[in-house]
């Protein structure tokens, strides 16, 4: 009995020792982006998602995989509550994969979007309603990915797509492919982040924009869409004749009407 009392202890005090150390290696992993952060779910979450998700451990990789092709099938049959539901799932069980985030704040913003936006079986005014509801889904589901990822730049552009073409918010638009630039983006979002400012309401962001493209057109990356929304930005910002690029504005090729609805 005293041999099995001497062997515990022993196992304790090397599990005591042992703490510290595991906890330093753990928290360097995560910091690394090499080790996942535990599942932290909300208390308004669906609590069989949260055990699904608490009881794979390893597995959450694979079992992502298989829901996102269950929200694919369900995608088919245009059942678009259940793919945002399928969706849910996957992004928390792989909260740190951005394809996740991305793919189902498309299914929102645009596919469910379009979908009830050119239902001729609704309403006018519900068809409108359900598409405005289906983009603000998206935008919430990339905000909420963007608290996983910050620097991710996709993620960032993304959420700049749907404000510059769904919600035509171009302050924020802006703001996020700026944020997409700063965090590692292409050249053309800081480019794109001035066009989008120019389009806003908001006089500070016009400022934001002009400082921007003069910037980029005395360093000689001129085209005609920065001389175009440079000029218009002058005009805006009531610029006098002297601080004024020498440039004509570029002139607008209107494009022939186009059969069918327009998206």
């Amino acid at each position: 009995m005293n041999r099995k009392l001497q062997a515990l202890a022993v196992l304790l005090l090397f599990g005591v020792v042992k703490l510290p150390l595991e906890q330093h290696v753990t928290h360097e992993l995560r910091t690394q982006g090499m080790l996942q952060e535990p599942i932290r779910l909300g208390v308004g979450e669906d609590l069989g998602q949260a055990g699904i998700a608490a009881s794979l451990g390893g597995l959450r990789g694979l079992a992502a995989c298989i829901f996102q092709l269950r929200a694919h099938v369900e995608f088919t049959y245009v059942n678009w509550a259940k793919v945002d539901s399928l969706y849910k799932l996957v992004t928390r069980l792989q909260p740190r994969n951005s394809r996740y985030w991305e793919e189902a704040a498309w299914h929102m913003a645009y596919n469910a979007a379009s979908y009830y936006l050119y239902n001729q079986e609704l309403k006018p005014a519900l068809r409108g309603q359900l598409y405005h509801d289906h983009v603000k889904r998206g935008v919430a589901i990339l905000e909420e990915g963007l608290r996983f990822l910050p620097r991710n730049p996709r993620l960032w552009e993304k959420l700049a797509e749907v404000h510059a073409k769904r919600t035509y918010q171009f302050k924020d638009a802006g703001d996020a492919y700026w944020n997409s630039f700063q965090c590692g983006g292409l050249n053309y979002m800081e480019r794109f982040a001035a066009y989008a400012y120019a389009q806003s309401n908001d006089p500070d962001a016009w400022q934001k924009g002009y400082a921007i493209l003069k910037r980029l057109y005395d360093a000689k990356k001129v085209t005609p869409g920065l001389i175009e929304f440079l000029k218009m930005l002058e005009e805006k910002l009531h610029l006098p004749a002297g601080q004024r690029i020498p440039d004509a504005a570029p002139v607008r090729q209107i494009p022939p009407p186009e059969a069918g609805p327009r998206r």
